[in-house]
């Protein structure tokens, strides 16, 4: 899954075309009927750490009545409504986000999209899978043969053709309509909002410290390559208790998941790569054999972590025992 600097990116590629109407659609996503968007105008496009919002309201002519008004003036010459109900305008009341986003999807998640009103606050929420991305103006192209032999482009789930000419291009990504976004910029570790001693204080837990990293309600954003690369920076072990590091070391690791994070993004904007020291490597900067496993907690995801056992030494706990346990 792309990790928050990669999902900032996607963000500046769809903010050109904000204010610009949908003129044609495209994809081969199941989830949602794609042709909801046609002559839908992008009004607004955010991001919170892995999630992608953009909204979506009624493209209004600057020279002539709304799509919903020619259809009510015609009504009314036909006589499917009275004078004395008249034209009533819709108005949506914006709703607070729910506390948990599971919640959320489920009260607001619905296979239609915005009516012809347009309902101000109607979004869509882009969740990327492992190899997900936007492209603007361009699409994917087949970088290597499959396993078959085939040079296959990847195939877009979704896209969106502006009356500007331009477009873009969504791939691997789960599509949901929401009534408004999900954000809480305290936990996005790339907001300035960022609350540093929230984050700090799930740190200093009795629990693996990859664990935390990964808990994206106080590092939302922070994914496994940030956790892995951060973690061999700062020298600690992936199985760490928290509670075991001294505060300073804590802070320390803080300001490094912060500071990789904002560079990650700064050479993404600047088209450069990143690189990496630990992450799915063999042997570590210093000529060590790197160790890999899957940890996670018992009732949560198992996330392929690599550390080298000489750089990153353990931390035992009072019996002598690294904990497996969250």
């Amino acid at each position: 899954m792309p990790e928050g600097p990669s999902v900032r990116k996607f963000q500046l590629l769809t903010s050109p075309f904000v204010g610009q109407v949908v003129a044609k659609v495209g994809g081969s996503s199941k989830k949602i009927n794609v042709n909801d968007l046609n002559a839908l105008r992008l009004q607004d496009s955010q991001v919170h750490g892995k999630n992608l919002f953009l909204a979506f309201t009624a493209a209004i002519s600057p020279s002539g009545p709304s799509v919903e008004e020619t259809v009510l003036q015609k009504e009314a010459a036909s006589g499917f409504s009275s004078l004395g109900q008249g034209i009533q305008e819709q108005i949506c009341a914006p709703l607070t986000p729910p506390q948990r986003e599971e919640l959320e999807e489920a009260q607001n998640s619905r296979p239609g999209a915005p009516n012809a009103a347009g309902c101000p606050g109607t979004w869509m929420r882009f969740r990327f899978g492992l190899f997900g991305s936007i492209r603007a103006n361009e699409f994917s192209r087949a970088s290597r043969a499959n396993k078959r032999g085939d040079w296959k482009d990847p195939v877009p789930r979704l896209v969106l053709y502006f009356e500007s000419g331009g477009f873009l291009v969504f791939y691997n990504c789960q599509m949901h309509w929401c009534s408004s976004p999900v954000t809480d910029p305290t936990s996005d570790i790339l907001s300035a909002e960022f609350h540093r001693g929230r984050a700090l204080d799930a740190l200093c837990t009795p629990r693996p410290i990859c664990y935390t990293l990964l808990d994206q309600r106080y590092f939302s954003g922070l994914g496994n390559i940030i956790k892995n690369e951060v973690l061999y920076l700062v020298k600690i072990h992936p199985l760490t208790q928290g509670s075991l590091l001294a505060q300073s070391d804590l802070e320390h690791l803080l300001d490094c998941a912060i500071q990789f994070t904002s560079d990650w993004l700064q050479s993404k904007l600047q088209g450069k790569g990143l690189h990496l020291q630990i992450y799915q490597k063999e042997q570590c900067p210093l000529g060590h054999v790197v160790m890999k496993g899957a940890l996670g907690p018992p009732d949560g995801w198992k996330r392929l972590t690599w550390w080298c056992p000489q750089c990153q030494p353990a931390v035992l706990s009072g019996d002598g025992d690294l904990t497996l346990d969250a």
